[in-house]
């Protein structure tokens, strides 16, 4: 097996199409799918089918494909430190929970890069894709919270998928709502105030649980809530419905604008406690490349 055969399967599955890889990687279809096909009788299991819809990955495919991606990590990494320079094109990605501060760092991270090669990536997902990111490779760094609520569950899945959690920040809750919302000008904000709006939070898919919430107090009884895939979704909810959501407190005006505000929420000692620990997860294996480590300089000095 070769680093090329690698880089062969990783591109397929990237693009989902024999025909889109084959373009990216400047060789002929013919070519590319004999080389699968060898490294597939190397490997001895069948890891693309192909369909109406294009190439997916079997079960068997994908677990190769986490190694794989790990590998190529590896090799990135040496290339890094003892190739020529230019040789190979940055590559760098990020899987975060809904965090506009986790946006800023990159934005301010690539802005450094100017005009260098690089094909860079911000996956703002759910909870459990950003652990899967980070644990197969498909990212360096993962961006999430904890909390005295979830951390032995998010623990044991960091634990299984090899990971380590970083803290860079605790935070008290707050809540998160629009500038003209009628709460917007208090001073802290009660659970009992609050009864009478929705409460918004992120969809966590098929593997929805409590545990894997993205806001804190998650255990709580909301009489009210709506659930939104994506932050602009969130906003516009915020806007229309007068709903709110519970949050770290840090955010990125710079990106946010003005129209969002955050109050300090005031816990009443029921449910979990309302405080989390913002920070990074990444592989225990592979050390941090260049850009990972500036990546995690930009998030400190952000949410700093």
């Amino acid at each position: 097996m070769t680093i090329q055969q690698i880089i062969y399967a990783l591109t397929i599955a990237e693009t989902k199409s024999m025909n889109k890889a084959a373009e990216k990687l400047f060789i002929s279809q013919p070519s590319l799918t004999g080389a699968v096909k060898e490294l597939e009788k190397e490997t001895g299991i069948t890891i693309f089918i192909r369909g109406a819809r294009g190439v997916s990955c079997t079960n068997d495919g994908e677990e190769f494909l986490s190694y794989a991606r790990q590998v190529y990590r590896q090799y990135e990494l040496l290339m890094e430190k003892y190739g020529s320079p230019g040789h190979i094109k940055r590559k760098f990605g990020v899987s975060a929970q809904h965090y506009s501060f986790a946006v800023k760092a990159f934005v301010d991270m690539v802005k450094e890069y100017g005009t260098d090669e690089y094909e860079f990536a911000l996956r703002e997902t759910k909870t459990y894709e950003v652990i899967t990111d980070v644990g197969s490779a498909k990212s360096e760094i993962g961006v999430l919270f904890m909390s005295d609520f979830n951390r032995r569950v998010i623990e044991k899945m960091l634990r299984r998928h090899s990971l380590e959690f970083h803290p860079l920040a605790r935070c008290d809750a707050y809540v998160y709502l629009w500038k003209n919302h009628p709460l917007a000008g208090q001073e802290k904000i009660t659970f009992d105030q609050l009864r009478p709006y929705p409460c918004l939070s992120f969809e966590q898919g098929e593997e929805s649980s409590l545990f894997l919430s993205e806001e804190i107090l998650s255990d709580r009884d909301y009489p009210r809530t709506i659930k939104a895939t994506d932050r602009a979704t969130m906003l516009n909810l915020m806007v229309g419905l007068n709903g709110y959501t519970l949050c770290s407190g840090i955010i990125s005006e710079e990106l946010n604008g003005g129209s969002c505000v955050v109050v300090p929420f005031e816990a009443d000692g029921a449910g979990s406690g309302g405080i989390m620990e913002i920070g990074y997860i990444s592989s225990r294996r592979l050390g941090l490349s260049e850009i990972g480590k500036k990546y995690v300089e930009k998030l400190k000095t952000v949410i700093s």
